[in-house]
């Protein structure tokens, strides 16, 4: 084995990127490149640097003899899993179908908020006259209203999951990026961050005006008047547009996160996702399971709605709290 590879065999076990490794030796990660390309070798002053670097003995590096790899005295070094290589076509197909995916989730998180409209909207106009429908009528009609656009988001939820299923590994696993794909991704990423802070600043507003309508009918208007049912019809398409806009942004935007392996894509991060994962899906089974139960017995479909922000915010507590535990665990 030669030089080369033995950096690249190290590099590796250790779970470092190019880049990463780069860092550590003070020198650019077109150096690293050229190293493990056998393009170029390192001087004796890099060769001693990573020697310690990966606790092995200098000899072990320069001389192409020696193998397996011996350590030095007090070596940190662990062998870990080989690690995924990421090319630029396979970087380049991944942002594609992630930003294909950010439109069809968006859209899939919309019409699961806008669902119950329709049936409010229905039921509030034959409680006050406004319609000849009777309240088999009025319920049927809006629940099949309902039930069709679940379904259209759940299809769009499916295909975007089987879209991106083989690029699973990115989110999970921890990864090792070819020369260009880093300098890629971060030229793309800052390209997107106008867009992003835009989409995402936009979306927040929405969301907190949203309720807006509801409370002006409630100054204003009769105590209880079809007006009240426009305004919480209101304030859920207002809200559903500015989630749509939150979900779009922050897929993307995590579509770079998990190339670059940043924020909770990070390989920290990545192993603690494995416990929270396992939690979230559990989770929002049992949230979905108690809003359609709670819906479909008390037939309040313009009430029941507020399981879903509630649940939200808890599920960030919550995660929190399981963060904090695995922390002070490991």
């Amino acid at each position: 084995m030669i030089l080369a590879d033995k950096i690249t065999d190290l590099r590796k076990k250790n779970g470092w990127s190019q880049e990463e490794l780069a860092e550590q030796l003070g020198v650019s990660r077109q150096a690293v490149s050229k190293w493990e390309s056998a393009q170029s070798v390192p001087d004796m002053g890099r060769v001693v640097q990573m020697s310690e670097l990966f606790g092995v003995t200098t000899d072990y590096l320069l001389k192409d003899t020696m193998e397996p790899a011996e350590y030095a005295a007090g070596g940190s070094y662990q062998p870990e899993a080989p690690e995924r290589t990421v090319g630029m076509e396979e970087a380049n197909a991944f942002l594609q179908v992630k930003e294909k995916n950010a439109v069809a989730v968006a859209l899939g998180v919309l019409l699961c908020i806008l669902s119950p409209v329709c049936l409010i909207l229905l039921g509030g106009a034959r409680e006050f006259g406004l319609t000849g429908l009777s309240e088999n009528q009025a319920g049927g009609l809006g629940l099949a209203v309902l039930l069709l656009m679940i379904g259209g988001a759940v299809a769009l939820f499916v295909t975007s999951a089987l879209r991106v299923n083989r690029f699973e590994y990115l989110e999970k696993e921890r990864i090792d990026t070819l020369y260009g794909v880093d300098g890629m991704a971060k030229e793309r990423r800052e390209q997107f961050r106008p867009t992003y802070i835009r989409q995402l600043t936009i979306g927040i507003v929405l969301c907190v005006l949203s309720a807006i309508p509801l409370f002006l009918s409630m100054l204003f208007g009769e105590k209880e008047s079809f007006r009240n049912v426009l305004a919480l019809g209101a304030l859920l398409i207002v809200a559903g547009i500015g989630v749509l806009l939150i979900v779009r942004a922050s897929i993307v935007w995590g579509a770079f996160q998990q190339l670059l392996q940043e924020g909770d894509y990070s390989r920290e991060m990545k192993e603690k996702a494995r416990t929270l994962g396992t939690f979230n899906g559990i989770y929002w089974c049992l949230v979905t399971a108690v809003y359609l139960a709670w819906s479909f017995l008390t037939n309040d479909w313009g009430r029941t709605w507020i399981i879903w922000p509630v649940a939200g915010v808890a599920c960030g507590a919550v995660s929190g709290i399981v963060h904090a535990l695995q922390k002070k665990n490991g």
